[in-house]
């Protein structure tokens, strides 16, 4: 089996895989009930591509330096470098947060 890695190579790509990131890390790390949903929201502000990732869990993601064998925890070290800007904030109503991350568009020179 070979596997083929393509380069980042468009805002596109960029937001596909922090969203990912973002997602995983509500599947992984929520501790809320089973029954609860993740719900992603996506929105064009000034420009920027917002991603957004809603889970009822109480626990809020901080970023960390992993060590080399590690074999998980870049997901946020992704989402730091490659975002405009990311985010955490309480849901409205008091249930749950919400991930962001700011993703600008890539401009290609002619």
């Amino acid at each position: 089996m070979t596997v083929r890695h393509r380069p980042i190579t468009s805002s596109g790509d960029v937001a596909e895989l922090l969203l990912g990131e973002l997602f995983a890390n509500a599947v992984q790390h929520s501790d809320a009930p089973d029954d609860r949903l993740i719900e992603i929201r996506s929105a064009l502000t000034n420009h920027l591509l917002r991603l957004e990732v809603h889970d009822a869990g109480t626990g809020r993601p901080s970023l960390r330096t992993p060590a080399l064998s590690d074999e998980h925890g870049r997901g946020l070290f992704l989402v730091n470098e490659l975002a405009e800007r990311w985010g955490c904030c309480p849901r409205a109503g008091g249930i749950g947060k919400f991930v962001w991350a700011l993703v600008a568009p890539a401009f290609t020179l002619a």
